[in-house]
């Protein structure tokens, strides 16, 4: 099976038409995945300022301006919405989309929007013991008629999720680097893993403690889709690689990028694939390059899938 690529679509400091453009385009031309993230203020942090668009109903959105891409989030914080109700929302974009939903589950990060938003920002530990409850709760609602559940922070008694999803099941990817609790808890309960920006070796070593995470809890490694995500720096020849390079100085994490002319993002996309990635996003901040976007489906895109 060839590298699944995606694009991986921040609403941020963009207007919702040329996004909804930018959506069409995509599905419109070949890729298996579009992405959005969640986020309430800008990322990375600066004041709260710029402008950003909530995920659940840009998700909604994504799903009613496409027709054969799957969609998704990564990733939705387990801490800004009770999982039973994001289960439903969930549930209600896989009908918008019929049945092209991914679910993106993660711990959070970003202190400014805890704290604007009045979310208080807890422990790592507990961060981490939210997300492994509530993806247990998503999990059951999507697989089961009724599900109960009684932890430290989440709860439900004998919910049910009707209709019920178009897909059996939807799909959870657990999303982070975390190697002592986020790995496991892909390992134990997704059907995926997702990890933003870095570099191919890192990316590898990973994928081997997410394989040790599996044999330990008895779970099949080829069960589980592994994903990456690098920042969107390729240009149409070298001259319009440095040029956007320049550009996107201080914006994006190195390591993590896509960079170069089409054959040096081929070369890059072979090597991650190589290293265990069954698909590739690549993460667009505005301005939308539009010609570079263009020249990865019309080169990089054939010689992926040759």
């Amino acid at each position: 099976m060839s590298l699944k690529l995606g694009v991986h679509t921040g609403q941020q400091d963009i207007d919702l038409d040329e996004l909804r453009s930018l959506w069409r385009y995509i599905d419109e031309h070949g890729w298996d995945f579009i992405s959005i993230w969640d986020h309430l203020y800008e990322a990375p942090p600066i004041d709260g300022t710029s402008p950003v668009f909530e995920a659940v109903s840009a998700m909604t959105l994504l799903a009613a301006e496409t027709e054969q891409v799957r969609i998704g989030c990564h990733v939705f914080c387990m801490n800004y919405r009770n999982p039973a109700l994001l289960a439903k929302s969930l549930l209600t974009i896989d009908h918008a989309s019929h049945g092209r939903v991914e679910v993106g589950l993660g711990a959070g990060w970003h202190v400014q929007e805890h704290e604007g938003f009045g979310y208080m920002f807890p422990s790592v530990k507990e961060r981490l013991d939210r997300l492994e409850e509530g993806v247990q709760i998503i999990q059951g609602m999507f697989t089961r008629e009724e599900t109960s559940f009684s932890g430290q922070y989440y709860s439900t008694n004998q919910v049910k999720l009707y209709p019920r999803p178009i897909q059996d099941p939807i799909p959870i990817v657990v999303g982070g680097r975390g190697e002592k609790r986020t790995l496991k808890i892909a390992a134990q309960y997704a059907n995926g893993w997702n990890v933003p920006y870095i570099n191919v070796e890192e990316y590898e070593r990973l994928n081997g403690v997410l394989d040790e995470w599996c044999e330990k809890v008895d779970r099949d490694p080829g069960e589980l889709e592994r994903s990456v995500n690098l920042h969107m720096l390729m240009g149409t020849d070298d001259a319009d690689a440095a040029r956007i390079r320049e550009l996107r100085s201080g914006t994006y994490r190195a390591g993590g990028t896509l960079s170069g002319t089409p054959q040096q993002a081929i070369d890059t996309l072979k090597r991650y694939e190589e290293s265990g990635a069954d698909r590739v996003s690549i993460a667009i901040r505005p301005p939308v390059e539009w010609e570079a976007l263009q020249s990865f489906v019309e080169e990089v895109m054939p010689a992926l899938r040759s």
